[in-house]
């Protein structure tokens, strides 16, 4: 799984993703026909864990 934000950025961006809002620390993600929001903190690298729970949220299988 990726942990760089700028790639998970571009992906998300790539697969409809807009951006909805910007948060205190984070970017706030919406679909036009995905249900729920994705967060994507503002560094340079997300952990392991936080990168598979985007892509959870935003239905990646890979």
């Amino acid at each position: 799984m990726e942990t760089s934000t700028a790639k998970i950025r571009r992906r998300l961006e790539k697969d409809g993703w807009y951006l909805d809002r910007h948060g205190a620390g984070h970017d706030i993600y919406r679909h036009p026909e995905i249900e729920g929001i994705v967060t994507l903190p503002r560094h340079t690298q997300v952990s392991p864990l936080v990168a598979r729970s985007i892509a959870r949220k935003a239905g990646w299988t890979d």
